[in-house]
């Protein structure tokens, strides 16, 4: 039989319902601004077991308190430690097979006493498998239990009915991302490092993301002589669509660079002979450069300080090797 749903009510109150939202948000921050004072020894206890874990964090809870358990498990694991999540009543019909003596298990539970989950406690405890518990009642049969013990309490819900898990939750929530920041930090892992785990997010092609990798090479790199014509010069820019073109000696050394800004500049000066005049009269000098190992996000960072739109990559030898332009930063989703 379905529950009882109360009609739509004809006309909003909309103070009422702003009230009820504040409300609820009050409570909440008030069940985390007491969670400050509970970052103890225990907590320190905690992490230290975690440190010192040759396995990995098994993440555990029932309900709701599964729901946060598995966002701890995923914030662990894309923060330097290994973790990952076990339903505890899949873990009594074999998944407990997952969990290794190396491992260190971390259990959620408000009330502190969810049959499922001390119904496999036995079985961790015998294997020697350190327990690190979550709970909202430091007194229950899981706190007692755990090796560390992270007092999750609140003084109520944010649901009039004290029923729905709304503060607890986000109070048990909140003490995970505590320890996995704390255990980030502990650990001196870098944002590289967070790169590595999120190779396809924005981030991780900021970090990741080399030069060599989005830099045109071989016969897509403009390239004249010095003594190539303006004509010639411009016809090698439009067959390369990069907007400009190095300007190289014989063993391809840059001599400078020759752009659309170089081009504009020429038509304006009326001292310049423009059929007569080699590419190497009207070149750039000393333009900016970037080496083929750097990052992608650098070249965005170079092109927006100097304000220019393209870059050419050298060896250590000052041989070009490779260009590149805003668009294949673009491409890349680098900016």
């Amino acid at each position: 039989m379905n529950a009882r749903i109360a009609p739509l009510v004809a006309s909003l109150d909309p103070d009422a319902i702003a009230r009820s939202g504040r409300t609820v948000i009050a409570t909440e921050a008030a069940a985390i601004r007491a969670l400050e004072a509970r970052v103890d020894a225990s907590f320190v206890h905690a992490c230290g077991l975690i440190l010192a874990c040759r396995g990995r964090l098994v993440v555990t809870g029932m309900g709701k308190s599964g729901h946060v358990g598995r966002k701890i498990a995923a914030t662990l694991a894309s923060t330097g430690t290994p973790s990952f999540f076990v339903h505890p009543g899949e873990a009594s019909h074999g998944d407990l097979g997952m969990i290794q003596p190396d491992d260190v298990v971390l259990a959620l539970s408000n009330s502190g006493e969810t049959d499922e989950l001390l119904f496999i406690l036995p079985v961790i405890k015998r294997q020697g498998i350190p327990l690190i518990a979550i709970t909202g009642n430091p007194k229950s049969s899981l706190a007692h239990q755990a090796d560390a013990h992270l007092d999750a309490s609140i003084s109520s819900e944010a649901c009039p009915l004290g029923l729905a898990p709304t503060a607890s939750t986000t109070a048990a929530l909140v003490m995970g991302d505590a320890l996995a920041i704390a255990l980030l930090e502990a650990r001196g892992f870098t944002a590289e490092d967070f790169a590595r785990s999120h190779p396809a997010g924005s981030l991780g092609r900021r970090l990741l993301l080399h030069i060599s990798d989005i830099m045109h090479t071989g016969e897509g790199v403009p390239t004249v002589a010095p003594n190539a014509s303006l004509t010639e010069a411009l016809m090698e820019m439009t067959r390369k669509h990069l907007g400009m073109t190095a300007v190289v000696d014989a063993e391809r050394c840059l001599l400078g660079v020759f752009t659309d800004g170089d081009l504009r500049r020429a038509l304006d000066d009326e001292d310049v002979d423009l059929r007569g005049a080699s590419v190497e009269a009207l070149m750039t000098r000393g333009p900016k450069t970037i080496t083929s190992d750097k990052l992608a996000i650098e070249a965005a960072q170079l092109m927006e300080k100097h304000q220019i739109h393209a870059l050419l990559v050298v060896d250590e030898q000052q041989r070009v090797v490779g260009a590149l332009n805003i668009h294949d930063l673009l491409r890349a989703r680098v900016v």
